[in-house]
């Protein structure tokens, strides 16, 4: 099945991310409406210490829903992205049948947050090795420039591999999660070419959708809020949560599908090279963690 219709025929996951995004804006603008007015009340100080309220009860609301609900949407649209790249077939119920795969696989919320975040962690070695190349040869014009722009550039295209990993997960039931995820990772730095290559062209529309998406609210909000004489900030992070809301929705979902059938495609053939289990134990923390928990967990037909 191709990433097209993968992602159309997943779509129902993309609309409930937008649902959650939209919710979580119109409970931000209602924060926002309430401070403002309690701001009005302290004059120009009062407006100040209004915003940083907003800011701050806005981060622990995204905060704690994406923790709780948004990443189990991340997880159950995974499921669904491996099935249909594997199999070639999707189960009418996608949510029923999501539900179902991510307590079998992961029991609780929990331990799927604990796995993404260390695979997130683990990957992120590719922008700290470009990060040492800078400090090598940064004093050399133009080159900080070029690094700079590959470190931008590799951490979009890293932002959805811990799905592939995570991916990977579901399609070894044999084992522990911990094992499959920290697998998962290896076989991607084993490909990370030809992944990086696949997701060369996506991350350069990525960014530019992204601009687009935060551009023309921000222009928006910022049109109206001066006809209030609301100060042009407010504006710019409305602007930054709708581009937010639109880009997890839509150019996440889509970038997420085009990189998890790259990695499928490579991933059953791929020979795991185990000295690199300790290679990249020396050098992340997080996958030396993630690799010794999957050593210290049953197999998991054993915990059944």
């Amino acid at each position: 099945m191709k990433a097209k219709d993968v992602y159309f025929k997943t779509m129902i996951f993309v609309w409930l991310k937008l649902a959650l995004g939209g919710a979580l804006l119109l409970v931000s603008l209602i924060l926002l409406a309430i401070c403002l007015g309690l701001g009005s009340l302290g004059g120009g100080n009062g407006m100040g210490i209004a915003l940083i309220i907003w800011l701050l009860l806005v981060c622990v609301l995204y905060g704690a829903v994406n923790r709780y609900v948004g990443y189990m949407l991340k997880a159950g649209h995974v499921a669904m992205v491996t099935t249909a790249v594997t199999t070639g077939t999707l189960p009418e119920n996608q949510l029923q049948a999501a539900v179902g795969m991510i307590k079998e696989r992961f029991v609780t919320a929990n331990a799927y947050f604990v796995i993404d975040r260390l695979v997130s962690g683990a990957v992120s070695q590719l922008q700290r090795g470009l990060q040492k190349i800078d400090d090598i040869l940064g004093k050399i014009p133009g080159v900080s420039l070029i690094v700079s722009f590959l470190q931008l550039f590799v951490q979009i295209a890293l932002d959805y591999v811990d799905e592939c990993c995570l991916g990977y997960t579901f399609l070894h039931k044999e084992q522990s999660a911990f094992k499959s995820a920290a697998d998962g990772v290896v076989i991607y730095f084993q490909n990370w070419k030809k992944l990086l290559k696949d997701a060369a062209i996506m991350t350069v529309i990525v960014m530019g959708l992204s601009l687009l998406a935060w551009l023309l609210p921000f222009l928006l909000f910022t049109a109206i809020f001066a006809a209030f004489g609301i100060h042009w900030i407010f504006a710019l992070v409305i602007g930054i949560i709708i581009s937010a809301v639109i880009k997890n929705a839509f150019i996440d979902s889509w970038m997420m599908v085009k990189m998890m059938v790259s990695y499928m495609e490579v991933a059953p053939t791929t020979e795991i090279t185990f000295d690199l289990y300790s290679k990249l134990c020396k050098l992340s923390r997080k996958f030396k963690s993630l690799f010794e928990k999957g050593q210290q967990e049953q197999p998991y037909n054993a915990q059944m």
